[in-house]
């Protein structure tokens, strides 16, 4: 196994991710099979019970491991379909050693940081990677690494000393360090300052690492005399310093990494020159010009309660590239706080509330996302009675469907305190209810997590024909509510009909309202499938809705064209 080593220096945020993303595509592209891991140094589990406002999104995978962003991006540019052991926490290593400890596996022995949880770490990122998770059997070719948080962070200290081990015992050949920095520019003087990378690599090197190239972040292309000075202070080959300058849009960045000659850097050092060939981003390339030069957009608004961080949101804006490349069509995120839109804010914060509505009239369509908790719930269901009513394109995930229903009840079936348990507990009308097999006690990994399969019901349905007439599709979970199944029959009788159901037939999965032209909503996450050559088809529906084009779209698919 030849490992990829992804550190960071400086600050954080510098896109680690993204740079070890594109590093995997570099090598894929040039035949090389790659799975990745992403390393936390938290004391939680999993990013399972973090606020998106504290870290972002929490992205789910087939397994129902919750996990960091990053592995998102990881399986939307390597399409591959990643687990939860791919993603190594401090909490994960230090409950492992301590469940050992507890059965006295170490015989009586001290346990200590060295070397049972360096140890632990080796061992953890020995055998995952690998496990094959591009469909194929075997092991990968190449595993990415990437370790979070800034070199010199307390919390990082055990990991930097197991991957130093690692990279000993597995050999030069078989280890590759790329340090990612942050090469500032300041106002005053205009010049390119080196000095913080300076001292980011020396007191990675004083840990026993030393970098083989350096992927310099910054606003403009590194100056030759910047590239020059990096080289002789951090002992680092001229043509080993990247830079990854910024750029249109982020898939670019794997382009960017290919016409510096890093897969050549890295295959050198991992001894892999011959059984690599040049890197084929053909269809990369064509993918990251055609979101450039598209012209013609297409507004959603996006109303949601974590709008101050869209990293909450990652998935969701992800899926543009590939809604970008089928419909044609650029779509412009109208980003909607949804308390915004409630009457509160208009006697507290009139201009915000002002704005909020214009922003949601001037749409060409409506998406609310998943969440937790009753903020911005109101704001929520009047944007989902403004696109019902309207005949504006609709498409509720998780919580979004939740609130339809919701909305539906209160304003169709005339049942004014109708609600979810989640925010009354006391409603007379719980039209959605807490999952019987939940936990209220726990919050970490006691939802319905993961992979599920739902049945559609009807071929006539718009999901089935935007799915390709697919009897079943599997999609990823993340809930603990659910429409609780004793409203159905009467909100079926009003005209919301539920076109998909779990195995049992007892959990609503999919609605739609037939007598609009796209109002769809989701019980599981859509967003976390979607890869940029293959879009999620609902979000492809309601972009297809919001331009018109959807009935041309789905006549064509039936008619196998």
């Amino acid at each position: 196994m030849k490992y990829v080593l992804i550190s960071g220096g400086v600050v954080s945020g510098l896109g680690k991710g993204v740079t070890a993303s594109s590093i995997g595509v570099v090598l894929k592209a040039c035949g090389l099979r790659v799975t990745s891991i992403k390393i936390d140094p938290y004391l939680n589990i999993d990013a399972g019970t973090m606020s998106p406002f504290e870290h972002g999104e929490v992205f789910v995978l087939d397994d129902g491991g919750e996990v960091d962003l990053d592995l998102g991006n990881y399986e939307r540019f390597l399409d591959v379909t990643l687990t939860k052991d791919n993603n190594i926490t401090t909490g994960k290593i230090y409950q492992s050693v301590l469940e050992k400890e507890r059965r006295g596996d170490y015989l009586g022995k001290t346990v200590q940081v060295v070397p049972h949880i360096t140890d632990a770490i080796k061992d953890w990122v020995q055998s995952v990677a690998a496990i094959p998770v591009d469909g194929q059997e075997g092991p990968a070719d190449v595993c990415v690494i990437e370790l979070g948080g800034t070199v010199g962070d307390i919390e990082s200290m055990p990991f930097i000393e197991a991957l130093r081990q690692l990279s000993f015992s597995v050999g030069p050949d078989n280890f590759c360090l790329i340090h990612v920095s942050l090469i500032p520019v300041l106002g005053v003087v205009g010049e390119q300052k080196t000095k913080p990378t300076q001292h980011s690599v020396r007191e990675l090197r004083a840990l026993g690492l030393t970098p083989h190239l350096l992927a310099c972040r910054s606003a403009e292309p590194l100056l030759q005399n910047t590239k020059d000075k990096l080289s002789q202070f951090c002992h680092v080959p001229v043509e080993n310093i990247l830079n990854i300058h910024d750029v249109p849009n982020i898939w670019h960045i794997p382009l960017l990494l290919r016409n510096q000659n890093a897969h050549h850097s890295i295959l050198q050092q991992l001894n892999l020159l011959e059984k690599a060939t040049s890197p084929a981003l053909q269809q990369w390339t064509k993918m990251a010009e055609t979101y450039d030069n598209i012209t013609d957009s297409v507004r959603i608004a996006m109303v949601g309660k974590y709008v101050g961080l869209t990293d909450s949101y990652l998935s969701v804006i992800k899926v543009r590239s590939g809604l970008l490349l089928l419909s044609q069509w650029n779509t412009l995120v109208d980003w909607i706080a949804a308390s915004d839109l409630e009457d509160d804010s208009a006697k507290s914060t009139p201009q915000a509330y002002a704005t909020a509505w214009e922003t949601l009239k001037r749409a060409n369509c409506v998406l609310v996302p998943g969440g937790f908790g009753d903020r911005g719930v109101k704001g929520m269901m009047l944007a989902a009675k403004y696109a019902r009513e309207n005949n504006v394109p609709y498409l509720g995930i998780c919580l979004g469907m939740q609130i339809s229903v919701i909305e539906f009840a209160r304003s169709v079936l005339g049942l004014e305190r109708a609600n979810s348990v989640e925010f009354d507990a006391q409603t007379p009308n719980p039209v959605v209810i807490f999952m019987p097999e939940g936990s209220r006690t726990h919050m970490g990994s006691t939802m319905r997590l993961g992979s599920r399969r739902t049945l559609l019901q009807t071929p006539d349905c718009i999901t089935s024909k935007l799915y390709g007439n697919s009897a079943y599709v599997d999609e990823r979970h993340r809930h603990r509510y659910e429409v609780n199944p004793d409203v159905i029959r009467t909100l079926e009788e009003a005209g919301l009909k539920f076109v998909g159901k779990d195995e049992t037939g007892n959990r609503m999965e999919i609605l739609e309202l037939p007598s609009h032209p796209y109002y769809v909503g989701v019980q599981f996450h859509p967003e976390f499938k979607s890869r940029p050559a293959r879009p999620s088809a609902l979000f492809l529906g309601l972009i297809l809705a919001a331009t018109g084009k959807l009935e041309a779209y789905v006549s064509r698919r039936q008619n196998g064209s």
